[in-house]
Formats: structure tokens, C-alpha cells, sequence
């Protein structure tokens, strides 16, 4: 299957699933900028909700705007659960407004995103945002590819036997990066450089469950196939 026809989550699928698995975010208003660990939620209208948030600095500057709201901008890292080289995967930026939902939570409003992913930059709609919903394995996915990693060598080395001769050319490694209900993402790692490869599903997974099976469907085609020459492992 040609990268052209890959499946893939699209933008807004890809931004929903940050939004789902992220732990911490950056808010940035006028007055100050303050990251959250663990204190926030999104509800099923994407709607993004702070709870509690530290200090009430953010409900103290609220207090006092002159319209009842505050603009701001709201930024999620999507950092690689495992060790490989620029472990940034995306970055989510939301611009929108703040405003009080209750005395202990604050809703944002968003009215932009924009996602910076694979080198390329796109800008969703917010209705693109708010219809989307997030993978059904964002909030599993770092815990799967952390096992995945653990056992490199019997299961994602032999993986690489299913990618074209020329996208392991001068490879010196190959890691786990990305899981979605397409497919697997591996980094080909070169001494000074990589690059990243889809692993298409038959089909697309319906539950955790059936992402593993499929993992083990690809990895049984793997092995089956001769070995062209061995990547080394990790160190």
C-alpha cells in the first residue's frame, strides 16, 4: 500500500486524540502564562474544562475582565512514550477565550487550532474539531508502545522485514513511534537523521484487543518473510 493511500487519522482526529491523552497543557493570556499537570478534561463538544487551577491566578484575572472572558491560548505537546531521537510528535495550539463555568472551573472556548505534526502545519475548523472524535486508542496508546519497545527484539526489529528495501537504507535502528486503529508508525533511525514509516492495519481496529492481534498478525507476515539483513537493536 503506497503512502498516498495509507489510511491515517486525519487532522482533526489527530488533534482530538492530543487533546485525549494529553496530561498537562500551557495556558497563555495576557496577564501570564501557566502550565497545568492533570487538571483538565474535555467534554464531548470539545469543549476544554480547568479545574481548579492552582493559586486562582487564572480566576483572579477573569474576575476583573472587562467582559466577563479573557482571550488565550491553549498549547498541548504530544510527547513519544519511548526514547527516540526529537520525541516531539505534534503540537496543538487552541485559540479561544476563557470564561467561568461554576466557582472551581473555567471553560475555554476554542475558535482555532492549529496542529504541527510530520514538518507540516494545518489549521482545522472548529466544527472539524468539535464532530471529530479521538482515536480509540489515544489513551492506551503509550502504555501499548511502551511494551511494544520493551520487546524490541522479538517484535518490532522483525517488523521492519515489511517495509520497502529502500526506506531501511543506511538505517541503524528502528523503534516504536506512533499506534492509532490504522496501523503502527516505526522511526528509522540513521546516525545523523530518521524518519518515520506507517505499518497499515488489514483493517482498522475496533478495541485495544484488536490492535494487539493485528500487531501479532503483522509481526507472524514479518517473520514468514526471508531476512534481508538484521537492523541492529537498542542499546
Amino acid at each position: 500500500m503506497s503512502a498516498a493511500t495509507c489510511p491515517e487519522p486525519t487532522p482533526a482526529e489527530r488533534a482530538r486524540s492530543v487533546l485525549a491523552a494529553a496530561g498537562s497543557l500551557t495556558v497563555t493570556t495576557q496577564g501570564q502564562r501557566i502550565e497545568l499537570i492533570g487538571l483538565h478534561t474535555v467534554d464531548a463538544a470539545a469543549r476544554l474544562l480547568l479545574h481548579n487551577p492552582p493559586d486562582g491566578q487564572l480566576a483572579a484575572e477573569l474576575a476583573v475582565a472587562p467582559h466577563g472572558d479573557l482571550a488565550a491560548l491553549v498549547e498541548f505537546t504530544d510527547i513519544a512514550p519511548v526514547s527516540v531521537r526529537e520525541r516531539v510528535r505534534a503540537r496543538l495550539t487552541l485559540g479561544g477565550r476563557l470564561s467561568a463555568l461554576g466557582p472551581k472551573t473555567l471553560v475555554f472556548h476554542p475558535a482555532r487550532a492549529v496542529l504541527k505534526q510530520d514538518g507540516g502545519t494545518t489549521s482545522i475548523g472548529l466544527d472539524e474539531l468539535t464532530l471529530a472524535a479521538p482515536d480509540l486508542l489515544a489513551t492506551h496508546e503509550a502504555e501499548m508502545l511502551a511494551r511494544l519497545d520493551a520487546a524490541h527484539t522479538d517484535t518490532v526489529a522483525p517488523l521492519a522485514r515489511l517495509l520497502p528495501a529502500r526506506e531501511q537504507l543506511g538505517a541503524t535502528g528502528v523503534r516504536p513511534l506512533r499506534l492509532d486503529r490504522h496501523g503502527l508508525v516505526l522511526r528509522l533511525e540513521t546516525p545523523d537523521s530518521h524518519h518515520d514509516v506507517r505499518l497499515p492495519f488489514a483493517t482498522p481496529a475496533t478495541h485495544p484487543g484488536d490492535a494487539v492481534r493485528q500487531i501479532h498478525a503483522l509481526l507472524a507476515e514479518a517473520t514468514a518473510r526471508p531476512r534481508r539483513r538484521r537492523l541492529p537493536t537498542r542499546s
